[in-house]
């Protein structure tokens, strides 16, 4: 009834306001009973010693320290034990038996067609929204443990709302995710288990769009040109010449590409995982990758130069139906762009998504969630808040407002109210998603 009448935060309040109330009261009659007994019990005419005051003294403060722990200790998150929350942090792992093949599940060899029955039976489920657009899933998350740094959750936060604010504007749809779905494939790995398990959990969805956590959009504008892949199942950054020529372990970047929901996806994902299982099947991989392509340093198998190695060595096999897409940047390096926004903003406009006006900055390296990256933090954090407010600027313009520089948490007001609102000009078409997602599909 409290909370109905003053709401949580009032209610809050008036607790705190009337604990309070009961410490001055109780100190006042501690004072008051000290005082009474030491004039009327001893005599009328007695003097205190100095032992006597300050025994007063330290019975007061004692009940002052008591007190204020009391009020804060129940509203503090230093005084919580996490243990009790997090149960079954410790609990025992099954070990996968080393004699058996590594898998990420039963083979499926006719998911085209089961997929093509039930988007039969379930019409209202279509896996394009419309001409050239498919239903789209952004796929990213992040560990189910918290960062091991203070600061780190803070720009997940801020990671997950730049993602969710284009796919807004995009029609797009988010999973965000925290578990660890296969205890085997951990790190870079880790994607490949849940993005097939949503592969076939959602036969609706047409396209999976994968996105690192340290990945941002910093062109909200920028329409990805899905026609251009009607008849490729993967696109990936990359060059067509630093894979399949060079065998360049950087020649494309996993950390953000889109995946057709289809049985050649089911099936490149079983080959993909064959290098993931961490021990010593992830570490002699590495060394045959570090082996085979060119200039990859010493370390256990990741998971993009295990797709070069695919790629290069199979290419009859996967070649055709893989985009590697240079165009416009799906996966933008950070090193070579956050220095140069404030000179994009001066010459260019958001819905390039190239080099004047990046789709996607990726920081690789700087690893937001760890104690330490393969960049000085400080750094990492200063250029995360520029891209990540480089991006917000497009939508905080919408309602008149801009941050003040890139590198400010405070905005600015840029446009006057008016009593007519509908009629304020949106000059990037992003105000209104529905009708730009309408118009798009009939173009």
């Amino acid at each position: 009834m409290l909370d109905w009448s003053f709401g949580r935060r009032q209610l809050w309040k008036i607790k705190i306001f009337l604990r309070n109330r009961k410490i001055m009261l109780l100190i006042g009659l501690t004072l008051t009973v000290i005082v009474i007994h030491e004039h009327l019990g001893v005599g009328k005419f007695w003097t205190p010693t100095q032992q006597d005051l300050n025994e007063q003294f330290y019975s007061t403060r004692r009940v002052l320290e008591e007190a204020e722990f009391t009020a804060t200790a129940e509203y503090s998150y230093a005084s919580v034990d996490m243990t009790k929350i997090w149960v079954g942090e410790d609990e025992h792992e099954e070990k996968p038996d080393p004699n058996k093949p590594y898998s990420l599940g039963p083979k499926i060899s006719n998911w085209d067609e089961q997929r093509a029955a039930w988007l039969g039976e379930n019409p209202i489920f279509p896996n394009f929204v419309g001409p050239n657009k498919p239903r789209v899933l952004l796929v990213t998350g992040s560990s189910p443990k918290p960062c091991k740094n203070q600061v780190g959750d803070h720009y997940l936060l801020k990671s997950i709302k730049n993602k969710i604010d284009y796919c807004r504007v995009h029609g797009i749809e988010v999973f965000y995710n925290f578990a660890l779905f296969d205890a085997e494939m951990t790190g870079f790995w880790a994607k490949l288990p849940l993005i097939r398990k949503l592969l076939l959990s959602h036969p609706e969805v047409e396209f999976f769009w994968w996105m690192d956590s340290d990945a941002m959009f910093t062109d909200m504008a920028f329409e990805v040109p899905w026609e251009r892949y009607e008849d490729h199942n993967f696109v990936l950054h990359g060059w067509n010449h630093e894979v399949y020529e060079n065998k360049n372990w950087v020649g494309l970047n996993t950390g953000s590409f889109l995946l057709r929901n289809c049985q050649w996806s089911l099936d490149i994902l079983d080959v993909w995982a064959t290098m993931g299982p961490k021990g010593k099947i992830r570490e002699e991989a590495g060394q045959l990758l570090t082996k085979e392509l060119k200039d990859r340093p010493v370390f256990e198998a990741d998971d993009q130069s295990a797709m070069v190695y695919i790629l290069a060595t199979q290419r009859e096999m996967w070649g055709n139906k893989v985009y590697l897409e240079s165009a416009y940047y799906l996966h933008g390096y950070w090193g070579i762009l956050v220095d140069k926004y404030e000179e994009m903003i001066e010459t260019y406009h958001p819905g390039l998504g190239d080099h004047r006006w990046p789709l996607v900055t990726h920081f690789v390296g700087c690893k937001p969630c760890e104690k330490f990256g393969d960049f000085p933090m400080e750094r990492c954090f200063k250029q995360m808040d520029r891209a990540f407010n480089f991006g917000d600027n497009q939508i905080l313009q919408l309602y008149g407002f801009t941050h003040k520089t890139l590198a400010s948490r405070r905005v600015k007001r840029t446009r006057n109210e008016t009593s007519n609102p509908l009629r304020v000009k949106d000059e990037l078409g992003l105000l209104h998603p529905a009708f730009k997602v309408r118009k798009l599909s009939s173009s």
